[in-house]
């Protein structure tokens, strides 16, 4: 109920018909307000008075209006108050004593306005001890203030302002019960009402007896008390409804910053599943803004197409009152798909969905990083075996060839031992080289420097020329463009393994083997086509060589871990590789590699 119908309600029970009446510049003379007492006193009802048919004169008793009727047109002419008492004569026909008393204010844009009440004057004391019964059973607190002084106030007034007793708060001033700061407020109210004029409802702090505060809402009406004017407060407390709702709005914020502040993306739906509001997570998850949504269905965009019935028995469960969680796939606005954990929550009143409350939580990278870890752990279990299996085996052939030299009555050529001894020794350190190549890689952080490809890749064939068949390689390389910025470690782990493959893989049948290193570079990246006129690689094996420990020629005598590594660096700076093979012709490398150059000039 607003304060306005809290007025008219309680004005409703009064034993008085309050009224404004109002002349007007143009000459009309109406009843612009009047309460519903009025028909108990002149047997119409509220509504047929403002209708502006029935003139104030036509209720007024025939023998008064030969006094009245100069009274009235001076009230007009002067804008006076007015004291009357006389009698008129009902719709019924029964003619009773009423007492009336007004105030006048005049109006900025001409009118005047009489604001007072009309009372049963011929009940006489009958009237008044009723309207101190009804005052004393009414949920509200009333009290009449005289010079600024409670001269009478009811039961519930008492109560309400921590007396024991009616006669303990009799007497008491009203200044003594409003906040000091206040007070200047409260007096301008009271002068206003004493003027003439009501004082609309408004909430009003008070300092009871006992000191404790209270929130009371408050109308003061014009009164007239033993013949000297007066004002009639009417209290009601609303302490702990303003209590009630101070917590209610706490909550509202509470909620209200949790859901725009948090970091998931919140989205607040309707029953049918349109959207009714989404925080900034949302907004920054998927791209969308709330304008873009509002009003339209979530599942069109943001739901895979493929998904699409998943999101609609989503909503119906959901909506059936089902808490719900799942990992799903969800759709950005520019299309990138997100991993997602969705979590549904409806929302009722009086056992009836009234909302959707949905979070969603980005697990992207989190899925990531399981499939990586999945990968990791599937390539650990194949390392520790591989391991395990290369470092025995030329352990063990050595420990056999050792065995064979203590023989007695062996006369093989001891050199011919040290020399195989020395092959699986020399092996064995090229595997452990590779394994510990792999583990810095992925350990070391990537660090920038200046690369000269002409000096990386002659140290490279250098420090490979004692590979069989080194010498025999025919070198074509070309570096074309600007300065190129990297990792100079994993450069050289790049061009390492892919050199060393191409002249363990040459064609023994061909004449000329060859490899051809062809760079272009520009300010955002280097391109690298590797080449060689070697084996080749099949199809089928061209999906397979980026594998831990995977070798696709029995021409192999290396760990298996060479394309792996080569795979790996790449990816940690960044870059594309690509491969292209056809048996008996030969195997190209692209490569596509950031340009960390600017790091540098900054």
């Amino acid at each position: 109920m607003d304060r306005n119908r809290a007025a008219d309600t309680i004005l409703e029970k009064l034993p008085a018909a309050v009224f404004e009446y109002t002349y007007f510049p143009t000459g009309r003379k109406d009843f612009t307000y009047i309460s519903a007492h009025c028909e108990v006193l002149f047997g119409f009802t509220s509504e047929s008075l403002l209708e502006g048919s029935l003139p104030l004169l036509s209720f007024i008793h025939p023998d008064e209006q030969v006094s009245f009727i100069p009274k009235y047109e001076s009230w007009l002419k002067n804008a006076e108050n007015f004291n009357w008492e006389g009698r008129v004569v009902q719709s019924s026909g029964k003619i009773i004593w009423v007492s009336a008393i007004a105030n006048a204010s005049k109006m900025a844009d001409g009118r005047v306005v009489w604001t007072g009440i009309f009372t049963d004057a011929s009940a006489g004391k009958e009237a008044e001890n009723r309207y101190q019964r009804l005052l004393e059973t009414i949920p509200l607190g009333v009290g009449i203030i005289q010079n600024g002084v409670f001269v009478y106030v009811n039961e519930n007034a008492a109560k309400i302002m921590g007396a024991k007793s009616v006669e303990e708060l009799t007497g008491k001033p009203i200044s003594a019960f409003i906040q000091p700061d206040k007070l200047l407020d409260f007096q301008e109210r009271m002068k206003m009402v004493l003027s003439g004029k009501d004082s609309p409802p408004m909430d009003q702090r008070f300092i009871r007896l006992d000191g404790k505060e209270i929130y009371a809402e408050t109308i003061g009406i014009p009164f007239t008390y033993k013949n000297q004017p007066a004002i009639q407060a009417i209290v009601k407390d609303v302490t702990e409804v303003r209590s009630a709702k101070m917590a209610i709005r706490k909550s509202e914020i509470l909620f209200t910053q949790l859901f725009h502040n948090s970091p998931f993306g919140k989205v607040m739906l309707d029953e049918t599943g349109k959207v009714l509001l989404v925080n900034q997570g949302f907004e920054k998850m998927f791209g969308y803004k709330l304008k873009e949504l509002m009003g339209k269905g979530l599942n069109q965009f943001i739901v895979p197409a493929d998904l699409q019935q998943e999101g609609s028995d989503l909503d119906t469960l959901i909506s059936a009152r089902e808490i719900m969680r799942i990992e799903s796939v969800r759709m950005t606005k520019s299309q990138q798909k997100l991993s997602v954990l969705v979590y549904g929550v409806p929302i009722s009143l009086d056992d009836k969905t009234i909302g959707i409350f949905g979070s969603y939580v980005d697990i992207t990278d989190q899925k990531k990083t399981e499939e990586e870890l999945k990968i990791r752990n599937a390539e650990l279990d194949n390392f520790v075996y591989k391991v395990s299996h290369d470092l025995r085996a030329p352990l063990s052939s050595v420990l056999g060839l050792v065995n064979l030299a203590k023989m007695e009555g062996n006369d093989d050529s001891l050199a011919e031992y040290i020399k195989l001894i020395g092959q699986k020794i020399k092996q064995l350190d090229h595997f452990i080289s590779d394994v510990l190549s792999h583990s810095k890689n992925l350990k070391v952080e990537v660090k920038i420097e200046k690369i000269d490809f002409a000096n990386l890749i002659e140290g490279t064939f250098t420090d490979l020329s004692y590979l069989k068949g080194a010498d025999a390689i025919k070198k074509t390389i070309t570096v074309e463009g600007e300065e190129f910025v990297s990792d100079q470690w994993r450069m050289g782990e790049i061009f390492r393994n892919l050199v060393s493959n191409a002249i363990k893989y040459r064609d023994f049948e061909k004449v000329n083997p060859e490899i051809k290193i062809e760079i272009k570079i520009n300010p955002d990246r280097a391109i690298i086509i590797f080449s060689d006129n070697g084996i080749g690689i099949s199809d089928i094996d061209q999906n397979k060589i980026f594998d831990m420990f995977y070798r696709a020629s029995e021409q192999s005598d290396g760990s298996g871990l060479g394309l792996y590594i080569v795979k790996n660096a790449i990816d940690k700076l960044g870059g594309l590789l690509k491969v292209s093979s056809e048996l008996g012709k030969g195997t190209t490398f692209e490569l596509k590699l950031p340009n960390h150059i600017l790091v540098i000039s900054n």
